[in-house]
């Protein structure tokens, strides 16, 4: 396996402390039929449930993600980062994180015995630093906003390898078992629609990744709030809007990095980038909680979206997965 370049295609190795190309392009990762996975640091992560779930007179399928080790679906790309750097020798780290990825790879590198250091926004939830800081890795406060704290870990990174969410393959290779779950859980088949919230784009572009591998793509929907929807701007060419704070931090990111290629495995499933209403997120994660099921404030967001998009109605053969990305604990 290596890591090798989106534009000029320029190989670079996997401890490698270069996180982008020297020409700009973002990496890729290069992985061969006989390459195989490293499984040895584990934490209890394992398939989560796909549950029914019956609203409005429609019948969806919620991936319960929050029942992830550490309460959020990127305890997937953690574990494979994780594993795979500490197979080559990393012993410190650092990233920037709202909070959610923040905790995940925390969470596996004390268990790898790797050094750990997170940036986060000043206005990342107690809860969340709490969790992280639990795993003994630094927190590092920055202040304006989530693109500072990505800015501030580039610019201090030392000696420290760049374990990012972002911009390390390994995490979107990591992410492609939910898909392959997904699939198993479906009596290997593919629903129609998935529903997530999408900000820098990890889940959808694992997804993407690990569906193309099956050789079908479901439609893939990513749900945005109003307040900050560059995704949404970008998909269908709308000028952009000034962006504001939302009740749904986790996907509170102005400008992804992986824009173009969030927005090509939209097309290729042929699906859509749509918006909603904050009221209606939490309106969501009421009525979430009123079922029994505990979210964090983001995760409610993809319910939100399927009920808009589906609101004149739904078929009922139509297979609709709704990620439940976080669990109400984070905040």
């Amino acid at each position: 396996m290596y890591f090798y370049c989106e534009k000029c295609k320029k190989q670079y190795p996997l401890n490698s402390h270069s996180y982008m190309c020297e020409c700009g392009g973002l990496f890729r990762l290069h992985k061969d039929s006989s390459d195989e996975l490293v499984r040895e640091i584990s934490i209890g992560e394992g398939e989560t449930p796909l549950l029914d779930f019956r609203t409005n007179n429609q019948d969806y399928l919620l991936k319960m993600e929050s029942m992830q080790p550490t309460g959020s679906f990127k305890d997937r790309g953690a574990y494979t980062l994780i594993n795979e750097i500490h197979k080559i020798g990393i012993k410190k780290i650092a990233l920037d994180s709202s909070g959610n990825a923040g905790s995940a790879i925390a969470a596996y590198a004390t268990a790898a015995g790797i050094e750990c250091t997170v940036y986060i926004p000043d206005d990342t939830s107690k809860e969340k630093i709490d969790q992280i800081e639990a795993y003994g890795a630094k927190t590092v406060k920055v202040p304006n906003g989530r693109m500072k704290a990505c800015a501030a870990a580039k610019m201090n990174l030392g000696d420290a390898y760049y374990a990012s969410h972002v911009y390390n393959p390994l995490f979107f290779e990591g992410m492609k078992s939910m898909a392959h779950e997904i699939y198993r859980q479906l009596h290997n088949d593919v629903p129609e629609y998935i529903f997530m919230p999408v900000a820098n784009g990890t889940m959808l572009i694992g997804l993407f990744l690990g569906f193309m591998e099956i050789g079908r793509l479901p439609h893939f929907v990513a749900v945005q709030s109003k307040k900050c929807a560059p995704l949404y701007e970008a998909f269908h060419g709308l000028p952009e809007e000034p962006k504001r704070t939302t009740v749904a931090s986790a996907i509170r990111i102005e400008k992804p990095r992986r824009l173009q290629e969030m927005i090509r495995a939209i097309k290729a499933s042929d699906g859509d980038v749509i918006t909603v209403e904050d009221t209606d997120i939490l309106k969501s994660k009421k009525h979430l909680g009123e079922r029994g099921i505990y979210v964090e404030t983001t995760a409610a967001a993809g319910l939100a979206g399927a009920l808009q998009y589906f609101k004149n109605g739904k078929p009922d053969n139509y297979r609709v997965v709704i990620a439940i990305t976080g669990h109400g604990l984070k905040r």
